[in-house]
């Protein structure tokens, strides 16, 4: 199963995030994490949870169009981010892989702690903001490749995540990836995909890409 978190800041457009949405088979779960309510709602996604403090929710109105046991509300005290409440609650609902929408841009702080996210035993799949997609592949998960067709010349850049060792192969990239010897705090920054078909595979560790909205 699969399920999709929208947090708050920046997130895509509302038509940029039905069409991603309308490419997916999967179960899905939708959960709302604080003001991630409005760009689902925008985006006219019928949610199946909504979580949070809700001290960022543009108009608590919003909240009126959801089925109140469809709403857990949180104290603004509380040990955990909205997102991350979101995200415990979309694997206590079974969800095997797990999406976050939105979170670009806005505070320092709420942006590095999605991004450590990624670092965890339990972890994102993706996370698309609104400009960026951000996919994450594991060697030792089933998702430990991926193959896309960007526009020629598309920038791609590689960060190493988790422990290690590292060690990625790649095709179709300006700078290949075989052979790089990665170590914490190393990234591949700005390499473009030439004629816009690229494969990344992590043969060992963890790996975050980012790339363009296509």
């Amino acid at each position: 199963m699969l399920g999709i978190i929208f947090t708050g800041a920046e997130a895509p457009k509302a038509q940029v995030i039905k069409r991603f949405l309308e490419a997916q088979t999967k179960d899905t779960v939708f959960i709302a994490a604080d003001s991630g309510l409005a760009a689902a709602q925008d985006a006219g996604i019928k949610l199946d949870w909504v979580i949070g403090d809700f001290d960022s929710l543009d108009d608590e109105a919003r909240l009126t169009s959801i089925p109140p046991q469809r709403v857990i509300r949180f104290e603004h005290d509380k040990d955990y981010t909205d997102t991350e409440l979101a995200f415990s609650l979309a694997i206590e609902k079974g969800c095997v892989e797990i999406w976050i929408i939105g979170g670009g841009g806005g505070r320092l702080d709420h942006l590095l702690g999605i991004r450590s996210l990624f670092e965890r035993k339990l972890f994102p799949r993706r996370w698309i903001t609104s400009s960026e997609d951000i996919r994450c592949i594991d060697a030792g998960e089933s998702q430990f490749e991926v193959s896309l067709c960007l526009e020629k010349n598309a920038i791609v850049s590689v960060f190493p995540l988790g422990s290690g060792p590292w060690e990625a192969q790649s095709a179709g990239l300006k700078w290949q990836l075989s052979g790089l010897s990665w170590d914490r705090g190393f990234f591949g920054l700005s390499n473009e995909a030439v004629n816009g078909d690229f494969t990344i595979t992590a043969k060992s560790g963890r790996f975050m890409i980012i790339l363009p909205i296509i």
